[in-house]
């Protein structure tokens, strides 16, 4: 087979509807948009999360604490993930990207507890969680926080 004899699956493409071509069509003239009304008109429509004048949904729920909307979001790794390394291993953003534990990290990276480690690393990310930096030291290893 080549590639231009590849087809795709009979049924699983359709052609789109030309709207406003003509009555013979069946999708002409108002071009399925009804008559007159504030979704007839071209740019008409409400925007999102619009209710009708009802207290939108947004407003209507309680609000708690605080979220910073300029925080960079970190990427996470858990260290059972740190046993791919080799004993004496100095493990930053960079090498979990190559080892293919990360597969972007634009941001920096913390380190969660979750599972064991048996592997004594030095370990550099911009943050631990409490226990993941236990386990790290109880292994041998360093937690260093860059």
């Amino acid at each position: 087979m080549k590639i231009h004899e590849l087809s795709p699956v009979p049924g699983s493409t359709q052609v789109a509807k030309r709207k406003g071509r003509g009555h013979g069509t069946g999708n002409g003239k108002t071009a399925g948009r009804g008559h007159k009304g504030q979704n007839a008109r071209s740019g008409g429509g409400v925007r999102v999360g619009f209710e009708g004048g009802q207290m939108p949904l947004a407003r209507r729920i309680p609000k708690r604490g605080f979220h910073n909307i300029f925080a960079k979001p970190l990427a996470y790794v858990n260290v059972s993930a740190l046993n791919k390394f080799n004993d004496g291993d100095v493990v930053d953003a960079q090498a979990l990207l190559k080892a293919g534990v990360l597969n972007k990290c634009p941001n920096g990276v913390k380190i969660l507890g979750q599972g064991e480690i048996e592997k004594k690393l030095t370990v550099k990310a911009c943050a631990f969680s409490e226990s993941a930096k236990q386990k790290i030291e109880a292994a041998g290893g360093k937690a260093e926080v860059i």
